[in-house]
């Protein structure tokens, strides 16, 4: 869903060139598999298109060429921190409510696989408010070509 929705945020702003987005889980459960058709729906509702979405698993060689990493919840945090070879690299990891001032005391996007439409809805709307947040936090610097 963020993947999606920051995508958007920088095709509306015309940065989409100036911005790489992508998506990685911690865990390997569904390599290669398309978005959860929940996800798909939740999105389509919203006006996103997330059919083209592959899930893939985060590599730790991938830091040196990140400038962010963002995690859902602090156990992914947790985890890619541990799997990053050093601290500067630790540093790029940031949680994505941390970018939304609305919602100071959640420090977690709730995963809901295990739930229903409502609930894939509400975590959109979450995730669309802190991306956001983030994409004002970005856009200067990116319109101004600053890496």
């Amino acid at each position: 869903m963020a993947e999606v929705v920051l995508r958007a945020h920088a095709d509306r702003a015309g940065l989409t060139g100036q911005l790489a987005i992508e998506s990685a889980a911690t865990g390997d459960w569904h390599v290669g598999e398309p978005a959860d058709p929940r996800t798909i729906d939740a999105l389509a509702r919203a006006g996103y298109d997330g059919h083209h979405h592959r899930a893939r698993q985060f590599d730790a060689a991938d830091f040196p060429r990140l400038d962010l990493v963002v995690a859902f919840d602090r156990g992914q945090a947790r985890i890619l921190r541990n799997w990053a070879p050093n601290p500067a690299e630790q540093q790029k990891v940031r949680l994505l409510l941390e970018f939304e001032p609305e919602t100071p005391a959640l420090h977690d996007v709730p995963d809901p696989y295990y739930s229903d439409a409502v609930m894939f809805d509400r975590v959109l709307e979450m995730i669309e408010r802190s991306t956001s947040a983030l994409f004002r936090q970005l856009a200067p610097a990116l319109r101004q070509g600053i890496r």
